[in-house]
């Protein structure tokens, strides 16, 4: 079926002529926001549903995905005959309006909805999650949202499976990329302000899509930062530390949950009705759809608390999850169970209740093609450059990069002499867009190379050589090949790839070396136990410091890194993560000064994996360790210097910040009232910047041992050489309290200590008292 309808609730849906006979229209809408016509909704919905029969609605809680096993032409036949509740892994408007032109054909006309992971960016990528985070920047990470949502829409498409909230302090853990780092505070603002780029007020609208909060719950605290892992945590932390970004996303309206794979104290996220229903539904007052993550549902056979399939989906049912990703294991068992006494028809009705609301809140009642709109709208090339938001993407990169080192202000580099660019990173467009890069083509990226050439022109001379293979060892090469050519290595010795970049090298005034990972390494199922630079690269980089040229690194990675050597030998170091699409210009931008960088770590950074969990907002110890006067019996490692390399928080700009002690508008606290932590934040460089002002706390004694510190809020300030500004921040009560070894939530009365500075060590100092 080629030709398009314009499709909308009247022209399909209710006057088709045999929809007219399953389902009366639904009363007019005093509000032309589908979420906000409750009360039309619920009896449109309920009329429906007396319609449906039992494979109707077993049919609303399939959500299948396009691939070699299931071809969309077999999709489209299931669509004919209501089998099918959303569809993800397709892209474009051609094989969406393919699929959605089917609905006609059906018995109830009731269409799917289509999904895509857009992480961070559909075809204009922005940096990774990580990255995003780095800015500490509302505006663009808001950007990034409402950019991602756009084209997600103009593609056809309704729900986006993001953002990914999950609270990590392991970077061995892979998927670190996917999300916002370590902090509770900071992410759950990320949270809140990704749901409300993606939604806007209403799903449905031209450029919106709906958010599909992930990985609920806890995924990102799996043991060794191993993939797929139990999680194992006590209740005051999870709920103090882990559990408040997905609470976040809920409060500002996500429509959708993705279940995670993992386990919680011993039961799966999937089988978990104290998860899904007791906090997510009871306590939280979630009303959205519930997904399974990717074959969950049969994991919990693998998990050990199902005996077979059947079970399992009668397990997952019960717990709460509306929706089956991939596994059809509804599909199979649902109606055999039900008849046997093992679900019942509620909770199939409240399942299927749940799909069909989200798909009143995308607005697919009122229109089946709400984000296709007419054939003659779908673009003649869907990887036109006119489709990209390069400008955005560019600006959101900058705001992202951290500057780690700078010694002597080697940077920014002068847009003269000769420059030696090395590495393979530099030149790999596929690695700048870095994990989860949607619908994105690697060809439309700017690399480091790119960018640096367009960047100097005719202006100064810029010499490349490859140096190095990112990774040598051919056991972890096949294994990031395994599902995609990810890692395409140059088959010359290592040896003479070393001595070509030398030469490059002898012949610059300084080198720039781009290392890190691949972006492979920083993905799903990339979980690594060394986090350093890889060997070959290590080489590399001992071999260009021995030609004694100042030596810059920009690295490109996914997680914190362990960079010991790098930091002692290099003479600047800028972190840019994955950057996306413009990454390549974004880091000349930065490289070369005209963009001061502003980024702050979203994680810390350790000497050495052994020292892993490392993290700002960590418990005191009754023997704690002091640097100042070290002692053998204190909790420590004797081996290594203690403490992080790179603390949360921290980020260089080419100017310089000073920041005064801090003024309290009061000593003591009200418990209804406010208090006001202010300080003065002065720039006494030589070129305007920004940096990000960071507010802590620490309650001093508690019922449960409390955080060293907990960051409470941040505000980004911009100020011209000289300039002096005062930053102001409120604290409340509610500010201050947390839920106890019971879960009861309690802000204690008590001293407090607070903290401002620009980055979580080097703070000023001052305290009060809640009454």
């Amino acid at each position: 079926m080629k030709t398009h309808y314009v499709i909308g609730a009247v022209a399909l849906l209710l006057g088709s002529p045999l929809y007219a006979q399953t389902v009366s229209p639904a009363p007019a809408a005093s509000s032309t926001i589908p979420q906000m016509q409750v009360k039309q909704r619920d009896i449109f919905i309920a009329n429906l549903m007396k319609k449906m029969t039992l494979d109707d609605k077993i049919g609303q809680l399939n959500l299948v995905s396009v691939g070699p096993d299931n071809p969309k032409e077999k999709i489209m036949a299931d669509i004919r005959e209501d089998k099918v509740g959303g569809v993800f892994n397709t892209v474009t408007k051609h094989d969406i309006r393919q699929m959605q032109d089917q609905v006609q054909y059906s018995r109830l006309k009731i269409p799917p909805f289509y999904a895509y992971d857009v992480v961070h960016g559909q075809r204009t990528i922005f940096p990774i999650s990580l990255g995003l985070a780095s800015s500490w920047d509302m505006n663009a990470v808001a950007t990034s949202a409402r950019v991602s949502a756009e084209e997600t829409a103009a593609d056809g498409l309704n729900m986006t499976f993001s953002p990914m909230v999950d609270i990590t302090r392991d970077p061995r853990w892979g998927r670190v990329s996917e999300g916002f780092g370590e902090d509770t505070y900071l992410t759950s603002r990320l949270a809140y302000e990704m749901v409300k780029g993606y939604q806007g007020d209403d799903p449905s609208a031209p450029g919106n899509v709906m958010a599909n909060v992930k990985h609920y719950a806890l995924y990102g605290a799996v043991e060794g930062g191993r993939e797929y892992n139990t999680v194992d945590m006590s209740l005051s932390r999870m709920f103090n530390d882990y559990m408040p970004p997905y609470k976040a996303a809920v409060d500002a309206g996500v429509g959708g949950v993705m279940v995670a794979l993992n386990s919680v104290n011993g039961v799966p996220a999937t089988s978990n009705g104290w998860l899904l229903k007791d906090i997510l539904r009871d306590q939280w007052k979630f009303h959205g759809l519930t997904v399974s993550d990717h074959g969950a549902i049969g994991g919990l056979v693998k998990h050990g608390v199902a005996e077979d399939d059947r079970q399992a989906a009668a397990m997952a049912l019960k717990a709460g999850v509306d929706m089956d990703m991939a596994d059809n294991q509804y599909g199979q068992y649902l109606r055999g169970l039900l008849k046997d006494g093992l679900v019942t028809q509620q909770d199939i009705d409240h399942a299927v209740r749940d799909v069909l609301v989200a798909k009143w809140d995308m607005g697919l009642f009122v229109d089946p093609y709400r984000h296709l709109g007419p054939q003659s709208t779908d673009p003649v090339d869907t990887n036109a450059e006119s489709r990209l938001h390069r400008k955005e993407a560019r600006e959101v990169a900058r705001a992202s990069m951290v500057l780690l080192k700078n010694d002597n202000h080697i940077l920014p580099l002068q847009k003269k002499g000769t420059i030696a660019l090395i590495g393979a990173l530099a030149d790999s467009q596929r690695d700048m867009m870095g994990s989860w890069s949607a619908a994105g083509v690697s060809k439309q990226t700017i690399t480091v190379l790119k960018g640096m050439q367009d960047a100097l022109g005719d202006k100064a001379t810029l010499l490349y050589a490859r140096g190095s293979n990112i990774i040598d060892d051919p056991a972890i090469v096949t294994f990031l090949n395994s599902y995609e050519k990810q890692i395409q290595n140059d088959p010359r010795p290592a040896q003479e790839m070393i001595d070509e970049a030398v030469k490059t090298a002898q012949k610059a005034d300084v080198i720039v070396a781009v290392v890190g990972e691949a972006q492979g390494m920083a993905h799903e199922a990339s979980s690594r136990t060394d986090i350093s630079i890889p060997d070959s690269q290590k080489a590399l980089l001992k071999a260009l410091k021995a030609t004694g040229k100042p030596l810059v690194l920009v690295l490109m990675n996914g997680r914190p890194l362990t960079l010991p050597w790098e930091n002692d030998n290099a003479n600047a170091m800028l972190e840019t993560w994955f950057a996306g699409t413009e990454g390549g210009h974004a880091v000349a931008d930065v490289l070369f000064g005209d963009y001061n960088p502003s980024g702050k770590l979203p994680m810390t950074f350790p000497r050495a994996v052994g020292q892993i969990p490392l993290y700002n907002s960590e418990l005191n110890t009754g023997r704690p360790f002091n640097p100042q006067k070290p002692d053998k019996y204190t909790s420590r490692y004797f081996d290594i210097t203690n403490g992080p390399l790179f603390p949360f928080g921290y980020g260089l700009s080419y100017t310089d910040f000073s920041v005064s002690d801090i003024s309290l508008s009061s000593s003591q606290l009200p418990r209804n009232g406010e208090i006001t932590a202010s300080v003065m934040v002065r720039n006494t460089g030589k070129v305007a910047g920004a940096t990000i002002v960071q507010l802590y706390t620490r309650d001093i004694a508690a019922s449960i041992s409390r955080p060293v510190k907990e960051l409470k809020n941040f505000e980004k300030v911009y100020l011209q050489p000289g300039e002096e500004k005062r930053v102001s921040f409120t604290l409340r009560a509610k500010d201050l309290g947390f839920y106890d070894n019971q879960l009861k939530w309690a802000a204690e009365a008590g001293r407090f200590n607070v903290f401002i500075g620009l980055d979580s060590v080097n703070v000023k100092q001052n305290s009060f008292v809640l009454e």
